[in-house]
């Protein structure tokens, strides 16, 4: 496997497409006023990998999907999904934001978000058959959620609320599925429900790309790390680049404590 690091000044190692990724970013930059907040990114995601996008607050992980997704427009920078345009692509992908940009007053059932999932099926008229109630009910149920199809989705804890939204993501039907922080603020129980859902999409060979920012968690959950500080500090496998050096690379010095495997290394 190959573990991709980044120059001194920032610029990718090899910035060559990678043809066989799921999600290909080239130079991508995004700035907010005059300072950049990310700058000349470089991130190739395999197919049927579990990616966590690792770094301090304000690293520009957040920021990073959103421009990846066209959310937030970028100076700079390409994106391919599947070795094709994102626009192309889009069917191919879904979303699931932090609970914090999400208005919880609107007035709409449980059942009635996941079905917001199935919305290039409907199409244009919103026909709601049988078969696609159905659908969005098999997916509350595999985040634990059909007692709560007919509940206010305002209602719901902050927890129940993440599993309707990936719920949401899970009736497209998407074979990449990026996420903002799906962990935070949720009950362990959530927690633990949310990483199963993503195991099993994997284990159909679908791709998972998540903002994460539990440390101790990474190795048990995914399989691959990009590590961030407004530029790309390293990408791989986890077991390669999920180490001590590149955390203290990453965090610059400000991370007191890394739980890596049991391995506990104060930052330098």
């Amino acid at each position: 496997m190959t573990v991709t690091l980044a120059s001194s000044d920032g610029t990718a190692l090899a910035s060559a497409p990678d043809a066989g990724a799921a999600l290909t970013v080239r130079g991508m930059t995004v700035s907010y006023g005059e300072t950049p907040v990310i700058f000349s990114i470089d991130m190739d995601v395999l197919p049927g990998s579990m990616t966590a996008i690792v770094g301090p607050n304000g690293a520009g992980k957040s920021t990073l999907l959103k421009a990846v997704l066209g959310i937030v427009k970028p100076l700079s920078g390409t994106v391919r999904v599947f070795d094709r345009p994102l626009r192309e692509a889009l069917p191919r992908v879904a979303y699931v934001p932090q609970r914090a940009s999400v208005d919880w007053d609107f007035p709409t059932r449980v059942i009635d978000v996941v079905m917001m999932g199935l919305g290039r099926e409907l199409g244009l008229l919103g026909r709601v058959r049988a078969h696609h109630r159905a659908r969005a009910m098999d997916c509350l149920e595999r985040v634990g959620m059909t007692e709560f199809a007919a509940r206010q989705i305002g209602q719901l804890s902050g927890g129940q609320q993440q599993r309707v939204f990936l719920a949401r993501a899970l009736a497209q039907g998407a074979d990449l599925y990026l996420l903002d922080e799906p962990f935070a603020g949720v009950d362990a129980a959530t927690e633990a429900a949310i990483i199963a859902v993503l195991k099993e999409l994997r284990a159909a060979g679908k791709t998972v790309v998540a903002v994460h920012h539990d440390l101790s968690t990474v190795p048990d959950y995914f399989s691959d790390v990009f590590l961030i500080n407004r530029t790309r500090i390293a990408q791989g496998p986890v077991e390669d680049v999920f180490t001590p050096e590149m955390l203290d690379r990453t965090y610059g010095g400000r991370l007191a404590t890394a739980q890596l495997g049991g391995l506990t290394r104060d930052a330098v």
